[in-house]
């Protein structure tokens, strides 16, 4: 069954798609949104759904998050503000099973006279043979891990005064 005509203008088969993956719109995301293909994989899932953010197509994210996707889709009264404008996908990793994945990615979108960025680590589960998102795992950037080891209070100040880092660079 196709979707309901999306409130936003849909890109040109032949143009870049809008999630960034290169390729033309009608070879990538312009399929899963008409239902006429199902995501292969976790990512693709995530890149539509960010298509559908772009074109306005709330049906298609209504079915494909977890949470909405047993209930009857009612459209609301007030339109976003965000104006989605790029996807950039930092990472695709497998979850703990075959049927569960991560997606790393950032989202850009301008509202009003600003930017901003949705940094999401993002949960989809396959359900069915279709995969879905489940849940923002984390938001905001992944945490910094330290290339070095950290030093103890009793170890060797690593500024190389031969005292215990304690009673040096500690204090």
């Amino acid at each position: 069954m196709p979707n309901e005509t999306p409130s936003r203008p849909v890109p040109d088969s032949a143009g870049a798609c809008p999630c960034g993956s290169g390729r033309a719109y009608g070879e990538c995301c312009e399929p899963v949104l008409r239902q006429l293909r199902i995501p292969a994989t976790a990512e693709e899932l995530m890149r539509a759904r960010f298509t559908a953010h772009v074109v306005g197509d709330y049906p298609f994210l209504h079915r494909t998050y977890l949470g909405t996707a047993s209930l009857p889709f009612v459209e609301e009264e007030v339109a976003p503000s965000e104006n989605w404008m790029r996807l950039v996908v930092h990472g695709h990793e497998p979850g703990r099973t075959p049927d569960s994945a991560f997606v790393d990615f950032s989202a850009y979108y301008s509202q009003g006279s600003g930017e901003g960025v949705l940094h999401e680590k993002a949960e989809f589960a396959r359900r069915d043979g279709r995969w879905i998102y489940t849940r923002a795992a984390r938001l905001g950037p992944a945490p910094v891990r330290s290339a070095h080891p950290k030093v103890g209070r009793n170890d060797p100040c690593p500024c190389g005064s031969g005292k215990k880092y304690k009673n040096c660079c500690l204090a």
